[in-house]
This record gives C-alpha cells, structure tokens and sequence, in this order.
C-alpha cells in the first residue's frame, strides 16, 4: 500500500546551473549535496536534482509534470524571483477555488508552479 510521497526527483544533465536555481534562486533548504545529487528537504518529503545518462538537454516536454511549492504571499514571492531574473509564463492569477496559481521555468525548461492556499 502507497503510504505518501517522500520524493521527487528532476534528472538532469546541467546539474549545476540546476542546482544553483533551486539553491540560490528559489532559497530551497538543502539536506545533502553529492557531485551528482543535490536533495532539499522539507519535512518528511525530498526534493532533488540529479545526473542522468539518459537526460540530455532541455525538458523535451516541460508541460508533462509539473512541481508546485507552497508559499504564503505569492505576490510578494513572484516579484522577487523577477527581481532575481526568473520569468514568469503565468503571473500570479486567482483560482476559481480560491487559491493562487503562478508559473515559470527553471534551467532546464521544466515548468514549476508557486502555489498559495486560499485564506482560511
């Protein structure tokens, strides 16, 4: 029986530049850092990115999966990742559930979301 998530992982073959973004730009918390792993973590769940063989270049589909991060002021958020050069394909817009919703890209193409919850 699946029990939860504990992991996602993006392979890569830009681990660097990948690995600054999420550091760096996004001020992920790093748990580990391998010469072909980088792991962030929250709580009990690991975000990472990795060295494939099998990944070359660009996402070839960036719209296939898509990680969202929770944040509690995505306005605020948004404007300091643009601030930092990050571009948005979506600029934060209110659901019809009443949350907010924001996109962009990170190195390798692959879509990432800003997720805000609505207010309780």
């Amino acid at each position: 029986m699946i029990e939860g998530i504990v992991g996602i992982v993006i392979w890569t073959d830009n681990l660097e530049p990948m690995a600054r973004f999420y550091r760096d730009i996004l001020k992920l918390p790093v748990h580990s850092v391998h010469p072909d792993f980088v792991a962030f973590e929250f709580d009990d769940i690991r975000f990472s990115i990795g060295l494939h063989s099998e990944v070359h270049g660009s996402a070839k589909d960036p719209h296939r999966i898509m990680v969202n991060f929770a944040t509690s002021d995505i306005h605020k958020l948004a404007q300091e990742l643009k601030d930092q050069g990050v571009e948005f394909v979506r600029e934060p817009e209110l659901e019809e559930w009443g949350g907010y919703v924001a996109t962009f890209r990170d190195p390798d193409g692959n879509l990432v979301q800003l997720l805000q919850q609505p207010k309780k």
